[in-house]
């Protein structure tokens, strides 16, 4: 017998063996070395080992980071599924998770399930939940400031700048006269009337940056002037508010004006240091990195360093650690690649994890149930009444007498008058300091919650009132519906132009009779304000080249969006085109069914197998040719399209057009179409042997045939050699037979050419 075969099977055992003798006479020599008196008492000796199994998962559920982490659990669920909803009814997601934050607090969820609430949210938990959600609000800010490029406010300040400071001291005196008629009702019991009124006053005056450059994003308003404007005075809203909040807070912990000054010297020459001395020290350090495409890992130590620092001075200070977050920001290098890569690093966790447990924070202190009188309510109203006055009405009135459109003017009192997160985060540091009560705080949540919904339907309405004169939006694309109109949708500007030769080679010929239009469609979570049009114009350059050298008019189309499928089935089916293209690539395979069960059968693979089965770099085991992303838009579009399986396309001289049944002789038409553009070579399979049998097709391919001699043929060749396929250009196939293959496991997948799977409607 070999035992060389077996010697790391013996050598296994014999070490587990001989070790865990050692171990067991260790243990029996060592009871002899216990002393009675000094050994802990266990359980009593009635317990069985249930009862000591209850007792001891009680005590490890009642742990406070078992109850932490399901506090997190709940909350991300809770904020997610309320934040997806919202989407759907196109408001932004920081919406459902502010009102996701209430539902869990004793508004509601501690209203009806007391229990349950006191079981998952017990006061003594709180302070723990509070300090976590505090780290996400610090990297919040720090992403807020990275947000604000202070280059591009330089150039575009202008009427920017005026309509930004109008729009804060309006609503900022309208606050202190607010709380000259509220502040004997709400004021806690030790805090002065300068105080509360300053407090009420920013509360009215501050605007989400982060929501509001979302909006104008989804909305398409970017590449217009009022966007370019809107942003900007968001950007010098911002900026402004937190210096103000800042000196704020310091009168408000110094109890009055002349005892700040101390503080607010400090924070002056805090300021002076990150400017003058930390700034240029950062930028020396991204100089280092730039065009590497990453940041390793001692430099992220370094910046991380630097908001900690940042944070903790401001806090130390008295002017708190999120100002110091947001200036840690502010001062990053102006590199807009730079700060993405950073933005990236830390966006996620910050944003997905941490912030929904500032909001469920804010949720369960405030008390909606508080406010139990009508009194209370008119109160309520008037705060809200102000608030919208003040932002509202104030800056669209200062950009009409800066002579921009009523429509514009409008426009930019919307959006100015979105509070989102940036409110909540103010009132919370208000009811920390103690100069906002309960109800005061419950009301002022009301409010920006109140404010931050009205965005969407002011703009809306804004736009009905003014829908004579439309925006640069999907809108813009409608054309005279006798043209052939091809659409075609992109991710990457590569595969961008790989369609529009495509397209090209379809509409060729048609000059005047044709449409071609690139549309890319951008998660509008990647995107930031400032660096959009550079984005749009980096993924459109491709294209415009592309066209250049086909001598082909194609239009662009491109929208930051929440709802990518929709957004694309939609502005498909509005725009009566007569085709969609689009790349079959990995990204469409993403959060798919297929992805999700990825390992738990033998039938499914990764679909980045299947793509590279197809291409010939792998085998075939997946029987489903599309994920979930492309089944949607495939059932929810009513005008053919064309998914391609690209293999260095580059033009559609040879076509094979496999038939394997009567519903594929569609296809036949986008061949003849391809001959008449393209003067393409076609071959037709007839697989099933169905079309030596019909009449009606077998006519139809004579009258190409007439039109176009010796350009299509008809193949009986039952077995297709690899050289065949290697020898064509394009192969056209209906969505049911590329379903057929799939599910066969044809052998052609490993050899076929660039592919077009054409669903028809």
């Amino acid at each position: 017998m070999n035992l060389g075969k077996y010697k790391n099977i013996i050598f296994y055992i014999s070490t587990i063996a001989f070790f865990s003798c050692l171990m067991y006479w260790f243990f029996v020599e060592g009871k002899t070395l216990e002393i009675g008196e000094n050994i802990a008492p266990g359980k009593a000796t009635g317990s069985t080992m249930w009862e000591n199994f209850a007792d001891s998962f009680m005590t490890n559920l009642h742990h406070p980071l078992a109850l932490l982490l399901a506090q997190i659990v709940t909350i991300i669920m809770v904020a997610k599924l309320f934040g997806w909803v919202c989407v759907k009814l196109k408001q932004p997601s920081v919406i459902g998770e502010m009102i996701a934050g209430i539902v869990l607090g004793p508004s509601l969820f501690g209203l009806y399930f007391p229990e349950l609430s006191a079981f998952i949210f017990p006061k003594e938990s709180l302070p723990n939940l509070q300090f976590l959600s505090q780290i996400g609000l610090i990297l919040f800010m720090y992403i807020v400031g990275m947000e604000l490029d202070l280059s591009v406010l330089r150039k575009k300040a202008h009427d920017a700048v005026v309509i930004s400071h109008a729009s804060i001291i309006i609503p900022f005196t309208l606050g202190v006269g607010l709380s000259y008629f509220i502040y004997k009702e709400f004021a806690p019991d030790g805090i002065n009337f300068s105080s509360f009124a300053l407090f009420i006053a920013i509360a009215m005056s501050i605007t989400a940056f982060p929501v509001l450059a979302r909006i104008v994003q989804e909305r398409n308003l970017h590449k217009t002037k009022i966007g370019t404007v809107v942003i900007t005075c968001a950007a010098a809203d911002d900026i402004t508010a937190w210096c103000i909040l800042a000196a704020v807070i310091a009168i408000v912990k110094a109890g009055s004006f002349s005892g700040s000054v101390f503080v607010i010297l400090m924070a002056i020459l805090y300021v002076f240091i990150m400017i003058k001395a930390v700034r240029p020290f950062l930028s020396r350090i991204a100089e280092t990195q730039k065009g590497k495409g990453f940041i390793n890992k001692a430099m992220v130590a370094v910046f991380f360093l630097i908001l900690i620092i940042s944070s903790y001075a401001t806090e130390v200070i008295g002017i708190h650690a999120l100002f110091g977050a947001f200036m840690a920001g502010a001062i990053m290098p102006e590199n807009v690649k730079f700060r993405n890569l950073f933005i990236e690093k830390i966006e996620d966790v910050a944003l997905v994890l941490l912030l929904p447990l500032f909001f469920v924070f804010t949720g369960l202190r405030t008390q909606i149930g508080l406010l139990n009188d009508p009194h209370l309510w008119k109160i309520g109203g008037f705060i809200i009444l102000t608030a919208v006055i003040g932002k509202f009405v104030g800056s669209a009135l200062t950009a009409r007498f800066l002579k921009i459109s009523w429509k514009d003017s409008l426009t930019i009192g919307a959006l100015m008058n979105t509070r989102g997160l940036t409110e909540l985060i103010v009132l919370n540091i208000g009811y920390d300091l103690g100069v906002l009560g309960p109800e005061l705080f419950a009301m002022l949540v009301i409010m920006a919650l109140f404010t931050t919904f009205m965005t969407g339907p002011c703009l809306d309405f804004i736009n009905y009132l003014f829908k004579g004169k439309k925006s640069m939006t999907e809108d813009d694309v409608e054309e005279n519906d006798a043209k052939y109109k091809v659409l075609l949708s992109f991710e990457t500007a590569k595969s961008g132009s790989i369609l529009l030769k495509l397209a090209d080679n379809f509409t060729r010929k048609m000059n005047g009779n044709k449409s071609v239009t690139a549309m890319n469609i951008a998660p509008v979570d990647e995107l930031h304000a400032f660096d959009i049009e550079d984005y749009e114009k980096e993924q459109f350059k491709n294209i415009i080249e592309t066209s250049h050298d086909l001598n082909l008019e194609v239009t662009t189309l491109f929208k930051a969006s929440t709802d990518i499928e929709n957004d694309l089935t939609n502005i498909t089916n509005k725009g009566n085109y007569d085709l969609l293209l689009i790349m079959l690539g990995k990204s469409m395979y993403e959060g798919s069914l297929l992805g999700r069960l990825l390992g738990f059968t033998t039938k499914i693979i990764n679909p980045e197998k299947l793509l590279n089965t197809v291409k010939g770099k792998g085998n075939i085991f997946n029987n489903s040719p599309f994920d979930d992303f492309t089944l949607q838009i495939l059932d929810k579009t009513n005008i053919p399209v064309g998914v391609l399986v690209e293999k260095k396309f580059e033009s559609a001289d040879k076509v094979f057009v496999p038939i394997f049944n009567l519903s594929d002789f569609y296809l036949l038409e986008y061949a003849k179409r391809l001959i008449n553009n393209n003067n393409s070579q076609i071959i037709i399979l007839d697989v099933a042997g169905q079309i030596r049998n019909n009449i009606e097709v077998k006519e139809l391919i004579r009258s190409i045939e007439q039109v176009a001699p010796n350009h299509i043929t008809l193949y009986n060749e039952k077995k297709i050699e690899k050289e065949f396929l290697d020898s064509q250009d394009l192969m056209l196939i209906s969505s049911k037979s590329w379903k057929n293959l799939i599910d066969t496991k044809s052998l052609w997948l490993s050899d076929i050419p660039s592919t077009l799977i054409i669903s028809n409607p």
